[in-house]
């Protein structure tokens, strides 16, 4: 049965496939911008060991996937990470991983508009002079709008938009990447997968890997978000496991293949400056070097990718907002739906708002790449807590609700190594454990501000979770329901109208 509340609000049910919900993880990856802009952040600190931060990320994303699929084949429902954790472990986690992935899914989109403004602005200047200052605000101002417009419109808009611009991002830097390595020729060499090149000043060896780590697993955050559509989606049981699997294989290749690429054709001795190159557009650049006129197929994906991921953001946040919303964690209204699309158009609208607040304030505040730094080190915080829950939730499940299906390698074995594969990354990326494990640095700031606002934000759901122990425990309780089979309690559901 479809998810309603009581008044009879229901997402589109059965309106995307398997292919929509594998862009959606893949796009919110946003596989070209990440190797434009998140993965090389990295390079500051793993130098030419980057590539080996990538596998390090991919290892570890792998082993959540696994739990993520092996939860989605129970338990499919627009609440994704808070029923998983809500019935895996106790719905009090549950809260508190949908107020973290609340937080996190919602900077996703300001996240992309920096970049999106940064890419616009730079090439404009490069290519007519004209003023970076006033353009990039403009630009992500115009990325928010097209965002806003397609999430407006609804799912099946939303997802096929995200299919078309996956395609084309993953092509032109696949292609780039091949080029570069055909190019590099005798300079390839396997040592940038170990840490022979991670010669940062100050963040030398297996410690600067770890730190590159972080910015590489930002650049991976998204796998999951097929989660969210499963209400959705055909067959969620089966689509939504396929998706997360598939989409963090297929784009870990890809992110292998391209740092690879761009580590031996620049020089990994010399790699800690990459992501100065081309004026803070290196791989814009790379395209001018081997391509020539060619490299506005390189700027053509970087912005394609921006609105691409921060679209599936969006998506994923709206749809976690409309979950909440509906069983009254959050207000209401954010359980609207637009009479015809279906899209939570409460959600969209804020989303929009909050958006646009984040990416302007702090790119004036900084700079656009310094926001981008500042608020990626905050989303990768939140989602690694995340992570490291979702494994936990995993073991929890099987071993508590469906011991007949128990496998001691897929449902213990692989969460537990998920869980120690994201310790060194998430005490980096918090600024904490560099007294005790020498391999931990910590970061400056501002990225360092990073840690304190999320403190802040999970202390406030931490209050609000007290209060909702001590007078609304049917909320927390709900949060474990399967909305695509179950119709939610009325004493959780307050009715709803439609948005106009």
């Amino acid at each position: 049965m479809a998810a309603t509340t009581s008044s009879g609000e229901h997402l589109r049910a059965n309106a995307i496939g398997l292919r929509e919900v594998l862009f959606q993880s893949i796009t919110h990856m946003a596989p070209g911008a990440a190797v434009a802009f998140s993965i090389i952040v990295g390079a500051q600190f793993a130098g030419g060991g980057l590539p080996l931060s990538v596998l390090f990320a991919l290892v570890g994303c792998l082993f959540v996937a696994n739990s993520i699929g092996q939860l989605a084949k129970h338990l499919p429902s627009a609440g994704g990470f808070a029923t998983y954790a809500s019935r895996g472990l106790h719905p009090a986690v549950g809260f508190m991983v949908a107020w973290g992935y609340a937080l996190a899914e919602a900077l996703v989109a300001p996240l992309l508009y920096l970049i999106f403004g940064n890419v616009m602005a730079g090439t404009l200047q490069v290519e007519f002079d004209w003023s970076y200052d006033t353009w990039w605000w403009l630009a992500a101002i115009a990325a928010a709008l097209l965002v806003f417009v397609i999430g407006w419109l609804g799912v099946t808009v939303s997802a096929g938009v995200g299919t078309v611009l996956g395609v084309f991002e993953i092509a032109v830097f696949a292609a780039l990447a091949i080029w570069l390595i055909v190019d590099a020729g005798s300079d390839n060499t396997l040592s940038v997968f170990s840490t022979d090149f991670a010669d940062v000043p100050g963040f030398e060896g297996f410690g600067g890997v770890v730190a590159g780590s972080v910015y590489c697993i930002l650049a991976f955050i998204g796998f999951e978000a097929a989660a969210p559509l499963a209400e959705e989606t055909r067959d969620p049981r089966r689509n939504i496991r396929t998706a997360v699997l598939g989409s963090a294989i297929l784009i870990g290749a890809f992110y292998v293949l391209t740092t690879y690429a761009a580590a031996v054709y620049f020089g990994p001795g010399q790699f800690a400056d990459f992501a100065a190159y081309g004026d803070g557009n290196p791989w814009q650049q790379l395209g001018r070097d081997v391509w020539h006129a060619g490299w506005i197929l390189v700027f053509l994906a970087i912005v394609n990718s921006a609105i691409a991921n921060s679209n599936a953001g969006a998506m994923a946040a709206t749809r976690t907002w409309f979950a909440l919303g509906r069983i009254r964690i959050l207000p209401s209204m954010l359980a609207r739906l637009h009479p015809q699309f279906r899209s939570p158009s409460v959600g969209v609208l804020l989303q929009l708002v909050l958006a646009l607040a984040v990416a302007l304030s702090l790119g004036f505040k900084y700079d656009p790449l310094t926001a981008f730094g500042v608020v990626g080190t905050m989303v990768t915080a939140v989602v690694i807590l995340i992570y490291i829950t979702i494994n936990l939730a995993c073991i929890g499940y099987y071993t508590r609700h469906a011991r007949d299906e128990l496998n001691v390698v897929l449902h213990i074995v692989l969460p537990i190594l998920g869980v120690l594969a994201f310790i060194p990354a998430i005490f980096t990326a918090l600024g904490v454990g560099s007294q005790v494990v020498d391999f931990i640095f910590e970061l400056e700031a501002p990225l360092s501000y990073a840690a304190p606002a999320v403190g802040v934000w999970l202390l406030i759901g931490l209050v609000y979770l007290g209060y909702l122990l001590r007078f609304k425990r049917e909320r927390l309780d709900a949060i474990g329901a399967i909305y695509a089979d179950e119709t939610p309690p009325a004493d959780v559901a307050a009715p709803t109208e439609p948005a106009g």
